[in-house]
């Protein structure tokens, strides 16, 4: 029986225990997993244990009232108040879902990540920072202790995109990738493409919620540059740092360019790629006119999609969301259930 904790306990973490909530009986059925939530542990909405588990409707219910987790009726067995770290190293949990606020530093969640493989638990993230900044050590350490490290949910929200590169596509040289991923940057080109202005465009984005108050992230290309250098390294093998991936944002285009290339069939977006070359890995986030046949020049909105050029299989395009609350809590029950395909220590928590 899968004991999962939750660390953090926002928007995707909701969504992930109101989708517990809603199938865990076809979750057991068709896949054998018990999916129970023992433990919630988040810095403003406060914390819960309980070993016999706890109810996925009264936890969200709870994270949205005035008293927060404070609101959570009492129940023989439950604990209140546990820190982050004490949750990870004393709650029977053997799963780890982190989703925690990170900062710039990958912090708090490195070390959340740490801390579970030092106690043998299986951690599930979709928080881009600690994998850009520690892949290979978090990787390492995951491997060491003989538990697993999802992270699927990091690049294309529940979209496989990581899976297709890194499972279905096995066997494959993969040549090349190209990818919008970013929803922002691609829902404020085609509203641009529709007449809007950029300000008028981004600020429907922000309108939205597609877009921050401060889009610098997503509009000068630094979200999908983080997302390029997640691909190197989990699909291709490949270290690229951050700071060796030339990067362009969209702010520079205008609507004349981007309405002028629409009449003639063409499309400005905001593609990450990686190439093997002769000279090595080349990395690149930036604006680029994709003519009409091209399947990236046809995305619209919001959504995302990624390309990968095979030797064996040529060119294979997934598109489908790359953001959401909802969406990206997919991507943790893909993982979950990836994980208890692969290993018989799902349920079992190492003594």
């Amino acid at each position: 029986m899968p004991k999962l904790a939750l660390i953090g306990f926002g928007g995707v973490g909701q969504a992930f225990a109101e989708i517990v909530g809603e199938r865990q009986e076809e979750i057991a059925r068709r896949f054998g997993l018990d999916l129970t939530i023992v433990a919630v542990a988040d810095p403003v909405k406060g914390s819960l244990f309980r070993d016999e588990g706890l109810e996925p409707a009264v936890l969200v219910a709870a994270a949205q009232g005035a008293a927060l987790l404070a609101g959570y009726p009492e129940q023989p067995g439950l604990v209140r108040g546990l820190d982050s770290l004490t949750t990870i190293r004393e709650s029977s949990a053997d799963v780890i879902l982190e989703l925690s606020p990170t900062l710039a530093d990958g912090q708090p969640a490195i070390e959340h990540c740490e801390a579970a493989f030092a106690h043998g638990l299986h951690v599930i993230t979709s928080n881009k920072g600690p994998v850009v900044l520690r892949y290979r050590e978090l990787f390492a350490k995951a491997q060491e202790a003989g538990v697993e490290f999802g992270i699927e949910g990091t690049v294309m929200s529940g979209t496989p995109s990581l899976d297709l590169g890194r499972a279905a596509l096995a066997g494959n040289r993969i040549l090349a990738v190209r990818g919008i991923l970013n929803g922002t940057t691609n829902y404020i080109l085609t509203r641009m493409e529709e007449g809007l202005e950029y300000e008028d465009a981004l600020r429907e984005a922000q309108g939205l919620g597609y877009a921050e108050a401060d889009p610098a992230g997503d509009v000068e290309g630094f979200d999908a540059l983080y997302k390029v250098v997640i691909l190197a390294a989990h699909v291709l093998g490949e270290q690229v740092a951050p700071q060796d991936v030339a990067r362009e944002g969209i702010s520079q285009l205008t609507r004349a360019e981007v309405a002028a290339a629409a009449r003639e069939g063409r499309h400005w977006k905001l593609i990450a790629q990686l190439e093997r070359t002769e000279a090595g890995l080349r990395a690149s986030v930036g604006p680029v006119l994709l003519p009409a046949d091209d399947p990236l020049g046809s995305v619209r909105g919001a959504t995302n999609a990624i390309t990968y050029t095979c030797d064996l299989l040529g060119p294979v395009t997934l598109i489908g969301a790359g953001a959401g609350r909802r969406e990206t809590a997919f991507a943790l029950l893909h993982d979950l259930i990836r994980i208890g395909r692969s290993t018989t220590s799902v349920g079992r928590r190492p003594a």
